[in-house]
């Protein structure tokens, strides 16, 4: 079983910064993704950023109001992703999830996995 955990939210000016981490726990036998969904007050859950693994390649894919903006990282020694986000804005708002996508083990189908969320304010 992972267990994602979130760190990193809280209340920022427009404008200012804030990192976001997620540390991953437990076993997966293969992952094909791990990223950052986010879902503002009253609306549906949204990609922000996501590290796509393909066998030796990866590569990262990002909403396009992030572009520009936010990086997405993976720290493997740690088992850590982190989201460096930049130049806030009040739309940035919302409960952030960490998410990754796998299989458990050797021939089982893949599973998402969700972090329990944290919190982003972005208010002047």
């Amino acid at each position: 079983q992972v267990q994602l955990v979130e760190s990193g939210g809280g209340l920022v000016q427009p404008g200012g910064s804030l990192r976001l981490s997620c540390a991953a726990s437990g076993s997966i036998f293969s992952i094909n993704s791990m990223g950052w969904y986010r879902q503002p007050p009253g609306k549906e859950r949204e990609l922000v950023a996501r590290i796509t693994f393909a066998g030796s390649i990866r590569y990262a894919n990002y909403a396009d109001s992030a572009k520009g903006r936010f990086t997405i990282s993976r720290d493997n020694a740690k088992n850590t992703v982190y989201l460096q986000m930049n130049s806030l804005k009040p739309e940035d708002t919302a409960v952030y999830y960490c998410h990754t996508n796998g299989a458990p083990g050797i021939g089982s189908r893949n599973v998402d996995y969700w972090g329990q969320g944290t919190q982003v304010t972005v208010s002047s």
